[in-house]
């Protein structure tokens, strides 16, 4: 939605296409920094919607990864390189390895030492393993602030947590205030003024897109309608992917210098109002409610309800269990032959015959296809996903059926992904966009 918000935005100030498709990237990243700035600031740490904003937050850094690759590798080439996102989603598998690694490690590690480290040892050796995870998340592709995020994961499931918290509460105090102060820092107040329309409009489209759209993921995933405007209204503003991905467009000289400035005032601007939104959210959630017709907050009611009350949870374990095993499984394999294919049997092809033409291309898509039918046919074949758990669920309760439906569907993008994906490297970008659609 924000994509689609920034893309139009950026078309009725007159922008080229490409400057607007940078800024809906820009749009649909909110600040992690921000957020949980704001949250310690009015002791909302412990209230249920923050779980889902950081759940978010997360969630949302991941997806920049894959972002990036494909707006710089469109910028450049005009092309989507599927080998690249493919390459950056199995990034994902080697930071969850060292999540994993760090999960049995460091615990037994910290519970062996304990008698001989003082709050300083402490302080240090939480830092250092830290900025040690920022390195590897760095060099694997990823920001430095996902990086820190899963060591501190990692350290939340020590006996030495809350001592950790403790003692590195003043360093976290001491970086909030560099990075706002930094972020001031940038702003031009000449900026302001020249751009003074583009960074209204910019600003009311983040806050109004960021609030409307949060809010109606959390309130589609079965959450009460209070918690679902909390979760929106935190969201409402952009932060520091915004200046990554601005500065990754004018390093390419794909994006007008112009774009940088406005973007760091529409951040600054946004991070004024987040606390005050935050605040608004619940005295406006309720005001909402109130208001709403009263078959509409029924419906609103028993959707959020019957979300809480399934009644064989054990089966729906089951089945997604069943699902991410499938599809992990199914997916790892069709990546392999698609490798196999992209990166070892068609380059060694062109070496060995140089006049490849269309025809050959033909060939090594349909063999490649052909070899990745059976795979393709197991992820998407309800018969290989346990039909009789599907079916008992979805006579349970009809407000399952969404669930269920947006489960078939995801295994059948990821399917269409890997055809669509085969069709860009052998064709062209808008065979595989065709494919998708």
């Amino acid at each position: 939605g924000m994509m689609c918000s920034g893309f139009m935005a950026g078309r009725a100030l007159g922008w080229t296409s490409t400057d607007s498709i940078f800024l809906g990237g820009m749009l649909s990243m909110s600040s992690t920094t921000i957020i949980i700035k704001a949250f310690d600031d009015l002791g909302l740490r412990s209230q249920r919607f923050t779980g889902i904003v950081f759940g978010t937050l997360v969630v949302e850094d991941l997806v920049a990864i894959i972002m990036m690759v494909l707006l710089s590798t469109m910028a450049v080439s005009q092309e989507f390189a599927g080998e690249e996102m493919i390459g950056s989603i199995l990034k994902v598998f080697f930071l969850i390895l060292w999540f994993l690694v760090g999960i049995f490690i460091i615990p037994a590690f910290l519970k062996k030492v304990k008698k001989l480290m003082n709050d300083e040892t402490l302080l240090v050796i939480a830092l250092g393993l830290c900025l040690g995870m920022v390195v590897v998340a760095t060099k694997t592709g990823f920001s430095a602030a996902l990086g820190a995020f899963i060591m501190g994961s990692i350290l939340a499931e020590t006996i030495e947590a809350e001592r950790i918290e403790h003692i590195i509460k003043p360093v976290k105090d001491l970086f909030g205030a560099i990075f706002f102060v930094s972020v001031g820092m940038l702003v031009d107040p000449a900026v302001l003024v020249q751009y003074a329309w583009p960074v209204i409009l910019i600003t009311l489209v983040t806050i109004v897109g960021k609030a409307f759209f949060s809010s109606f993921g959390v309130l589609l995933s079965g959450q009460p309608l209070k918690t679902s405007i909390q979760s929106g209204f935190s969201l409402a503003q952009i932060g520091e992917f915004a200046f990554i991905i601005a500065a990754l467009g004018v390093s390419l000289k794909v994006l007008d210098e112009y774009v940088y400035p406005i973007i760091v005032a529409v951040s600054v601007i946004t991070t004024f109002t987040t606390p005050y939104f935050i605040r608004l959210s619940g005295p406006f959630a309720e005001w909402l409610y109130k208001v709403l017709p009263d078959k509409t907050r029924d419906f609103l009611d028993r959707y959020s309800s019957g979300t809480k009350t399934i009644n064989h949870e054990s089966d729906w374990r089951k089945l997604l269990k069943i699902y991410v095993g499938k599809v992990l499984i199914h997916s790892v394999l069709l990546t392999a032959i698609l490798l196999l294919s992209t990166q070892v049997i068609h380059p060694l092809l062109v070496e060995k015959f140089p006049a490849m033409d269309m025809w050959g291309n033909i060939i090594m898509s349909v063999l490649t296809l052909l070899l990745m039918v059976p795979f393709l046919a197991g992820l998407v074949a309800n018969k290989n996903n346990s039909p009789e758990l599907f079916m008992s669920l979805w006579k349970d309760n009809k407000y399952n059926h969404g669930k269920l439906v947006a489960l078939v569907l995801f295994r059948v993008f990821v399917a269409i992904l890997f055809v669509s994906i085969v069709l860009i490297k052998y064709y062209h970008v808008q065979y595989g966009v065709g494919a998708i659609i």
